[in-house]
């Protein structure tokens, strides 16, 4: 089966910025370009890190003195309320991607390291792309027709082998519901599985009889 990638799914048009901009800099890029976050870079292309708008917000918190109300920042809040350079307020390492990476691996290292966003890097570590938790999710806009289509010709026809018409697929809202019979019980929970892998899938629902319990 073939899943997207996520080459297929960032934005190769990324705003970056290099370390040495100023604070008021990548406001102006933040709100120019309508973008969320930047890339910072150093003079060869290679990411450094990425500051967003909650990097930034500890300046803005700090300006205030409001005792009680707000809690006291931590040591890397205050580093960044004092910032006034991309290379001083950043996230940083980089949290970073490849393009030929699956939306499941990049989802579960975003999910891993608590970000939002993927720098998406070759294999000289040179920025190429963005890949947003956004982005990830449009694997769940494809069409239900695609999604059955998939299903029939690469889970129950080549990958294994069911014989046609066997197995029956519907697919709403990304929602597969499988009818029919096999051979073994134990195809079963592996035809179930297999469908959750495929790209669009929001759940499966099996009504599949068997003529030989083989488990």
């Amino acid at each position: 089966m073939r899943h997207r990638n996520v080459g297929e799914l960032m934005t190769r048009e990324v705003v970056t910025v290099p370390g040495s901009a100023g604070f008021k800099d990548i406001v102006r890029a933040l709100t120019e370009h309508q973008v969320s976050a930047v890339a910072v870079v150093d003079g060869e292309g290679r990411a450094l890190g990425v500051v967003s708008e909650g990097d930034l917000l500890p300046k803005s918190a700090g300006q205030g003195d409001f005792p009680g109300v707000v809690p006291e920042p931590d040591a890397r809040e205050h580093e960044k309320a004092e910032g006034t350079r991309a290379e001083e307020v950043m996230s940083a390492p980089a949290v970073c991607a490849r393009a030929d990476w699956t939306v499941a691996e990049a989802a579960r290292l975003m999910e891993a390291q608590g970000v939002k966003r993927l720098l998406v890097v070759d294999e000289a570590d040179k920025l190429v792309g963005i890949v947003s938790r956004r982005d990830l999710l449009k694997i769940f806009l494809r069409d239900d027709d695609t999604i059955r289509h998939e299903i029939t010709a690469d889970v129950l026809d080549r990958t294994l082998r069911q014989e046609p018409g066997a197995v029956t697929v519907e697919v709403t809202e990304g929602r597969v519901e499988l009818h029919g019979a096999v051979q073994f019980k134990s195809l079963v929970p592996v035809i179930e599985r297999l469908c959750r892998t495929v790209d669009g899938v929001v759940g499966v629902t099996q009504h599949l009889a068997y003529a030989v319990d083989d488990m």
